[in-house]
């Protein structure tokens, strides 16, 4: 094996490496599913109870919830032909929250906005709506 080929080998397993990461990072990057993740965290719901809770379509809230199940960030089980989603590893979760509260208010000078991310919020419909 050449170094190259050693080099390219071990830049491969340092990415393999940070995927899950990357993957939780990615699930955590969007505000809808922050507001999802907010919601699951008083129980398990619906996703047409999401969509009444958010004021989002019905699409939306399912492409978000499938992102958020593909990151490991939720959970679903079957109740008839509905679905039922709820966090996956709560404690965990609300501690990395938490904790990712707590630097942004540390930073709030650096012209971040501290957000308590356990905290829900309803999205008003006339906001969706107006979205370029």
């Amino acid at each position: 094996m050449t170094m190259l080929e050693k080099f390219e080998s071990g830049h491969q397993n340092m990415l393999a490496g940070h995927g899950a990461a990357a993957a939780l990072f990615h699930g955590l990057s969007d505000p809808t599913r922050l507001m999802i993740l907010a919601h699951l965290r008083t129980g398990e719901h619906k996703v047409k109870e999401l969509t009444e809770h958010l004021g989002l379509a019905q699409s939306t809230v399912s492409a978000h919830l499938s992102c958020l199940r593909d990151c490991g960030l939720v959970t679903s089980r079957a109740v008839g032909r509905a679905s039922m989603f709820s966090l996956a590893n709560s404690t965990q979760l609300l501690t990395l929250l938490d904790g990712a509260n707590n630097y942004i208010a540390s930073n709030a000078g650096d012209d971040l906005e501290a957000h308590n991310f356990t905290e829900v919020h309803d999205v008003k419909p006339e906001l969706e709506t107006a979205r370029p």
